[in-house]
């Protein structure tokens, strides 16, 4: 029996959207940042007790700076409450779902102003991603690499998580669902992080994986099930050639 070649798990405009803007990265940023460390959600890189207090949000920041070489001399960190009322979620039954940013990028005076949800400053996997992508945007929209008016730059930017190293995080918060006890009611939280879908992560996983000639990455046992299977079929297509 013959089988056909491996399928690649993303529609072929969404395909060639991110193996043309991986390969401009690396244009941009060069082979060695390509090349660079992995990050994953270990004590190795992320040492020490994490309990979600301001100081923790931002010593994360600091970091993530450092990883991503981005002067946190330039940066402004503001802490935003989330819309829900804490009161009312108590007695009623809440079923919360939001999607796109959980932070917020803006300049003033000259300086990056880095908006961080108070409820996402909890979960430390989404936190990672959020900060990452704001500060994607300090490489992309705040160095003048891209437009403002792009149409794909948040995307765009997601992206730029995955060639900086920190995919792993992106793409496993890049869907959330949870439940939680809220006074006599239970609270049901579905959230999806980011602007890409599961199987564009996957794929654009695996595209960084096959440009780090990494065939078989150890670090995608750190990748959650759903998008590690489209990682799983990305660089199957890709070694099929």
């Amino acid at each position: 029996m013959v089988w056909g070649r491996p399928k690649c798990p993303v529609r072929d405009v969404e395909r060639d959207w991110i193996e043309r803007n991986l390969d401009w990265f690396v244009g941009e940023f060069g082979q060695p940042r390509l090349r660079g460390t992995v990050l994953l959600p270990t004590e190795e890189h992320f040492p020490g007790a994490y309990e979600g207090s301001r100081h923790d949000v931002e010593a994360l920041v600091y970091r993530l700076c450092h990883h991503m070489g981005v002067d946190p001399g330039r940066l402004e960190i503001e802490h935003d409450e989330p819309d829900e009322d804490p009161q009312l979620a108590a007695h009623v039954p809440v079923i919360h779902a939001w999607k796109g940013a959980a932070g917020h990028y803006r300049e003033r005076g000259g300086r990056a102003v880095v908006a961080i949800r108070r409820d996402v400053a909890a979960r430390p996997m989404a936190l990672v991603a959020t900060v990452a992508h704001e500060l994607g945007h300090v490489l992309l929209l705040g160095d003048g690499r891209v437009d403002p008016g792009r149409e794909d730059q948040e995307p765009l930017t997601d992206l730029l998580t995955v060639f900086f190293g920190l995919g792993v995080f992106s793409a496993n918060a890049s869907f959330d669902y949870s439940r939680e006890a809220r006074g006599e009611y239970a609270r049901t939280s579905r959230t999806r992080l980011g602007y890409l879908t599961e199987p564009m992560y996957g794929y654009a996983l695996a595209r960084y994986a096959w440009l780090r000639d990494e065939a078989a990455p150890a670090w995608a046992r750190h990748v959650e099930p759903n998008p590690r299977s489209f990682l799983r079929r990305g660089l199957r297509y890709l070694a099929a050639g």
